[in-house]
C-alpha cells in the first residue's frame, strides 16, 4: 500500500507541483503588492489546491498517453516500471480532476466580485490541457505542443492574479512572461533528451532543425526570459537595487549555455526549472525587504 501511494506521488510529479504550488500564491501576492494583505483573501488557498489538483491530474493524463514512450525514455517512472497499473492511474486522474474542480467552486464562492476571470483562466488552461493530451493531440505537434503547455504553466500566477480580483497589474504579466519563456526554452531541451524515444510518435523541434539548433533556440528562450525579468526593476514597480534578489536566478539561466551546447540535455532542464523557482522567490524577497 505504501509503495502504491508512493508510486502515486510520484506519478503526478511532485517537483512540478511545488512550483505550481508557489507561483499561485506568488500571482496574488504581486497583484496586491503586499506581503501582508493576501491574509484578507483565503479563496487563494482554494485557488492554489485547485491548481495542485489540475496539475496532478495533467501529469498523470500524460503518463498514461506515454506509456509506451517512457519504457524507453524513462523507466524510471511508475507506470513504465508497473508500480501502477493503468487502471489506479485512471481513477487517480479523476480524482485529482474533481478535487480540483471542487476547489475552484470553493475559491469562486469565496471571492465577491470577478468571479469571471478565475472562471475564465481556469477554462482556458483545462482546454489547454484537453488539446495538449487528448482531441487537438498538440503534445504529438513538437515547437506548437511546447508553447501550449508552457502557455498553460504561465497562467498559473495569472490564475493566483485573478483569485484576489486583481489582472491589471503589469507585473502579473512580466512574471508570467519569465515563466513562459524559460519553461518553454525547458520544453524544447526535453525533446532534445527524448530525441529517439518521440521518434516513432512525435514530430518535435530538434526532429526538424536538428539538435545544435534547437537548443540554441532555447537559449536565446532563456535570454528573453532574463529580460523578462529585468523589466519590473528597470521600468518599476521596484527599485533597480533590489534586482539583487534576482542574481541567483539570472546566473542559472546566464551559464545554461555551458550543458546546452555540450549537450547536457538533463543538467539543462533541470537548471531552468531551478531558475523558474529562484525567479518566483527572488520575486516574494523583493516584496518582503
Amino acid at each position: 500500500m505504501a509503495n502504491k501511494i508512493l508510486a502515486s506521488f510520484e506519478l503526478m510529479r511532485m517537483k512540478n507541483i511545488l512550483l505550481a504550488s508557489i507561483a499561485t500564491p506568488v500571482g496574488a501576492l504581486l497583484a496586491l503588492g503586499d506581503l501582508t494583505s493576501i491574509t484578507n483573501y483565503p479563496e487563494v488557498v482554494f485557488a492554489t489546491t485547485s491548481v495542485l489538483f489540475f496539475m496532478g491530474a495533467g501529469n498523470a493524463m500524460n503518463d498514461l498517453r506515454d506509456i509506451e514512450i517512457d519504457r524507453v525514455a524513462h523507466p524510471n517512472r511508475p507506470l513504465a516500471r508497473e508500480a501502477l497499473s493503468e487502471k489506479e492511474a485512471k481513477r487517480l486522474t479523476i480524482s485529482l480532476a474533481l478535487l480540483s474542480l471542487s476547489s475552484l467552486v470553493a475559491c469562486c464562492l469565496m471571492m465577491d466580485d470577478e468571479r469571471s476571470y478565475t472562471l475564465s483562466i481556469y477554462g482556458i488552461v483545462a482546454l489547454l490541457m484537453l488539446s495538449y493530451d487528448s482531441f487537438l493531440e498538440l503534445k504529438n505537434k513538437g515547437l506548437v505542443g511546447n508553447v501550449s503547455i508552457s502557455l498553460l504553466v504561465a497562467a498559473v500566477t495569472l490564475y493566483g492574479a485573478s483569485s484576489v480580483g486583481e489582472l491589471t497589474n503589469p507585473l502579473i504579466w512580466y512574471v508570467s512572461g519569465v515563466v513562459f519563456f524559460v519553461n518553454l526554452a525547458r520544453e524544447i531541451i526535453k525533446d532534445c533528451q527524448d530525441l529517439d524515444a518521440d521518434s516513432e510518435t512525435r514530430v518535435t523541434l530538434p526532429m526538424k532543425i536538428g539538435l545544435e539548433n534547437s537548443r540554441m533556440v532555447a537559449y536565446v528562450l532563456t535570454l528573453f526570459g532574463i529580460v523578462m525579468l529585468y523589466i519590473p526593476y528597470w521600468q518599476g514597480p521596484f527599485e533597480f537595487g533590489q534586482l539583487l534578489f534576482q542574481a541567483p536566478a539570472m546566473l542559472v539561466l546566464i551559464t545554461l549555455n555551458g550543458p546546452m551546447w555540450k549537450g547536457d540535455d538533463y543538467v539543462a532542464a533541470t537548471r531552468l526549472r531551478i531558475a523558474m523557482l529562484l525567479g518566483l522567490l527572488g520575486f516574494i524577497l523583493t516584496l518582503v525587504v
